[in-house]
C-alpha cells in the first residue's frame, strides 16, 4: 500500500476517487468509466509533476525518508549478479545496518558497502534502522583492504540517519571506527563511488562516502547533522525541523551548487519510492559509467583524483 506524506494530499484524495471509480465499474459492468478514469489518472500524473517540481527542503527530507524508497537490499537485488556477502569486523561483532560483500555489475567484479534501514518492523529493528555500530564501520574497512589488495573498485550506498549513538557503540570506539573507515575511504588505490540513496547524515554517512565520485538522488540530503538535531541545538527546540531544513542547505542541487558532490541522478516525478526499477535502472547506468571512467587510471592516479577533489571543495566559495 502507497503511503502518502501530508503535502501530497492532492494526490492521495485523486487515487482515493479512481479506486472507487474503479469498484464502480466492477460492480456495475453497464456503466463505462473509461472516459472518466483517464481524466482522474491524468490529473493525477499532473498533480505528481507540479507537486514534485517545487519540493522544498524540508518536504525532501520526508521524500529522503519514505519507507518505501528503494535500499540497498533493493539494489542489491536489481544490479548485482554472484553477491557474496562477508560478515563481521574480526574483533566484535557482526552489524547488521551496514552489509558488505563482493559481486559484480554488468559482468565487473566491485566490493559493495551499503547500510541498510530494513523495510518492515522486523527488519528495521534487525538493522538497527541504519545505524551502524563501530564494527560496522571496521567491517567496512576490513572489506576496503580485500578490495585495494585485489583490486577491485568499491561502491558505497548510503542512506543512514547517522552512525548509532548508543552508550555501548561510543564504549567501543564509534568515532575512532568512523575516522579509521573515511581514511580508508581516502586512501585504497582503487577507485570508490559513494552514492546518497536517502539520507546522508552525519560522519555516519561520510565514514563510507569519502569517494572519488560522490552522487545523489534527485530527492535525498546530505548534512552534518540531521534537521531535528540541528534545531535542538541551534533553538533548543525540535519542532523547529522544517526552518533548520530550509536553511541548512542540504539537498543535492545545494550541494551540487557548492562542488560538494559531483552530480545528482534524476528521479521521476513522485520519487524513487514510486519508480524503484526506473531510479535503480538509473544509478546502474552511473556505477557503469564510473567504472569505464576509472578503469584506465593506475592507483596513483585515482589516490590523487580523490586527493584533489576533497582539497577544492570550497574553493569556489572563497
Amino acid at each position: 500500500m502507497q503511503a502518502y506524506l501530508d503535502f501530497e494530499k492532492p494526490v492521495a484524495e485523486l487515487r482515493g476517487k479512481i479506486a472507487e471509480l474503479k469498484k464502480m465499474g466492477e460492480e456495475d459492468s453497464a456503466v463505462s468509466i473509461n472516459d472518466e478514469l483517464v481524466k482522474l489518472q491524468t490529473r493525477c500524473e499532473d498533480a505528481l509533476v507540479d507537486i514534485y517540481s517545487k519540493l522544498t527542503p524540508w518536504q525532501i527530507t520526508q521524500v529522503a525518508r519514505h519507507p518505501n524508497r528503494p535500499h540497498f537490499s533493493d539494489y542489491l537485488a536489481g544490479l548485482v549478479s554472484e553477491w557474496t556477502p562477508l560478515s563481521g569486523d574480526r574483533n566484535f561483532a557482526e552489524d547488521t545496518a551496514l552489509l558488505a560483500g563482493f559481486g559484480r555489475i554488468g559482468g565487473r567484479p566491485v566490493a559493495l558497502i551499503g547500510t541498510e534501514k530494513g523495510t518492515s518492523t522486523q527488519t528495521r529493528l534487525k538493522h538497527n534502522f541504519g545505524m551502524a555500530r563501530p564494527e560496522g564501520y571496521r567491517k567496512a574497512v576490513r572489506i576496503m583492504d580485500m578490495a585495494d589488495r585485489f583490486g577491485i573498485p568499491v561502491i558505497y550506498i548510503v542512506d543512514t540517519p547517522g552512525a548509532y549513538p548508543g552508550i555501548g557503540a561510543e564504549e567501543r570506539g564509534q568515532a575512532e571506527a568512523i575516522a579509521q573507515s573515511t581514511q580508508k575511504c581516502l586512501e585504497i588505490g582503487v577507485p570508490n563511488l559513494a552514492l546518497i540513496v536517502g539520507e546522508g547524515g552525519s560522519g555516519g554517512a561520510i565514514a563510507i562516502a569519502a569517494a572519488n565520485r560522490v552522487l545523489m538522488l534527485q530527492n535525498s540530503i546530505y548534512s552534518v547533522i540531521s534537521p531535528e538535531a540541528g534545531a535542538a541545538i541551534l533553538w533548543r527546540d525540535a519542532g523547529k525541523a522544517q526552518e533548520a531544513a530550509n536553511t541548512m542547505k542540504i539537498t543535492a542541487q545545494d550541494l551540487s551548487d557548492f562542488g560538494i558532490i559531483d552530480g545528482i541522478v534524476n528521479e521521476p516525478a513522485g520519487g524513487a519510492h514510486r519508480h524503484i526499477q526506473l531510479v535503480i535502472e538509473a544509478v546502474g547506468a552511473q556505477i557503469e559509467a564510473f567504472l569505464d571512467e576509472f578503469s584506465s587510471m593506475s592507483r596513483e592516479e585515482v589516490v590523487a583524483h580523490r586527493r584533489k577533489k576533497f582539497l577544492e571543495i570550497g574553493k569556489s566559495l572563497i
